[in-house]
């Protein structure tokens, strides 16, 4: 599904925080993200339940992979796939070594949390 702009800050807010949480090597999965959302986030993603939307929320790893600050890892290792559709099965995510979290976040602190 194609998000606007409101759609894709709801994903991006919730995913820079949980990434934030966890110290290099740590990962996340991106289900984390998804089950953070709250019935009225879901509501505005047009998902009716957080599975829903899991494909766009891989998707905005996977842009943030390109922009450089987040690695994508399966089974422990770096993905080194070209696109997001030759990667089959979980996946974890986690910010590269070299950046900083709280710069990634400043200005999205997510108030629920």
């Amino acid at each position: 599904m194609i998000l606007d702009d409101e759609q894709q800050d709801i994903l991006r807010r919730h995913l820079k925080y949980l990434l934030s949480r966890r110290a290099y090597p740590k990962t996340i999965c991106p289900s984390e993200v998804a089950r953070a959302l709250d019935s009225e986030e879901l509501e505005k993603l047009n998902c009716y339940h957080w599975r829903d939307c899991m494909e766009d929320i891989r998707a905005l790893c996977w842009e943030m992979r390109a922009y450089g600050s987040v690695e994508i890892l399966q089974k422990g290792e770096v993905v080194q796939a070209k696109a997001i559709d030759d990667i089959a099965g979980p996946i974890r995510v986690r910010y590269k070594k070299d950046v900083n979290p709280k710069e990634m976040i400043e200005g999205d602190f997510v108030e629920e949390y």
